[in-house]
């Protein structure tokens, strides 16, 4: 099959690797790849689409539609070597029964196993005990008031806003410590979420009772400023909020406040603005940890995406469903 790379070299060879383009051709790829350090522009697209059978796009590729998709009439497949398919694909896509699959899944669980290393580092609290130990050369492990901030997993309450990719693996990551995992998630059932290792709850609910809060839902219209100036306020003394989603689903004026009260602490991974500029109070707080936008896959993490892709490509050759291929009557609900 026809297969075109639309993604420019610098991100061809960030997420594929040398062995796993051969394997491509080894399978039967009769591949056509751009060249160019930066994406194929939308006319490139065309011209490198016509007879392509499939597809593999990437970030900042061209949108499928109009002429691009009108040079490839024997299009089956977009393999889509990212997240999101929504910044690529578009209606046009589905109208024409393509399918379509992402590596979001394979995202996802870099995303979740960040969220775990945050989860037991905030527990221990890591950044404030290596801290005294700087300052004084170690600490008091008896009068140190730094001791009384030091919590285990055992017994503790992880609060899981979305259970998408992310925040299912990341339930299943947890259920190897003892501890009460709570979920909301409107598409979950109370049986779905049991299986999942969680306790299905209202998001007042699980803000009211969770010691950590790790938001790991999906940018869409519902979840907008899901957490804000009407909810916030409901976290626990002493909680963290765990972004690990996108900056769009906080209020962030909303929770500056809760922060300078000094109730509550956070971990962003992501804001709304990136970086947030040197005058934000998020850039000052002492209770305020960024890590600029890295819970996802990151440097050797992205090739992961390339082997998941060639993966993919193997079984529509195959005849077979492929593991990340997106139901379209669902994309109200995906990221």
């Amino acid at each position: 099959m026809k297969t075109v790379l639309l993604q420019g070299k610098r991100v061809t060879d960030r997420i594929f690797e040398p062995a796993q383009l051969k394997r491509l051709e080894d399978m039967g790829a009769e591949l056509v790849i751009f060249r160019e350090e930066d994406n194929a522009s939308p006319e490139e697209a065309a011209g490198m689409m016509r007879g392509a059978e499939v597809v593999i796009t990437s970030w900042g590729c061209p949108k499928l539609q109009g002429a691009v998709l009108e040079a490839a009439p024997d299009l089956k497949a977009v393999l889509h070597a990212a997240g999101s398919v929504k910044h690529v694909v578009t209606g046009e896509v589905w109208e024409r029964g393509i399918r379509v699959t992402s590596g979001a899944a394979v995202l996802s669980r870099g995303v979740a196993e960040t969220a775990l290393g945050l989860t037991i580092m905030t527990m221990k609290n890591f950044i404030g005990t290596a801290a005294a130990v700087k300052e004084s050369g170690w600490w008091n492990q008896r009068k140190d008031p730094i001791r009384d901030s030091i919590r285990e997993m055992y017994g503790s309450t992880i609060g899981v806003i979305g259970g998408g990719h992310a925040g299912k693996h990341f339930l299943h990551l947890l259920k190897g410590f003892q501890l009460t995992a709570l979920l909301t998630d409107p598409t979950y059932t109370r049986e779905m979420a049991a299986e999942a290792g969680a306790e299905l709850a209202g998001l007042e609910e699980l803000l009211q009772r969770s010691d950590i809060v790790m938001v790991l839902a999906p940018e869409i219209p519902a979840t907008y400023r899901m957490l804000n100036g009407g909810n916030l306020t409901l976290m626990k003394e002493g909680a963290t909020l765990i972004n690990l989603a996108r900056g769009s689903l906080i209020d962030e004026d909303a929770l500056v406040r809760e922060l300078q009260s000094g109730r509550i602490q956070a971990i962003l991974d992501v804001t709304v603005q990136e970086p947030p500029g040197a005058a934000h109070p998020f850039m000052t707080l002492p209770n305020v940890m960024l890590t600029g936008h890295i819970a996802g896959a990151v440097n050797n993490g992205l090739l992961a995406i390339g082997r998941f892709i060639v993966d993919e490509w193997g079984r529509l050759a195959a005849g077979q469903k492929m593991e990340g291929e997106i139901d379209p009557s669902k994309l109200d609900t995906l990221a």
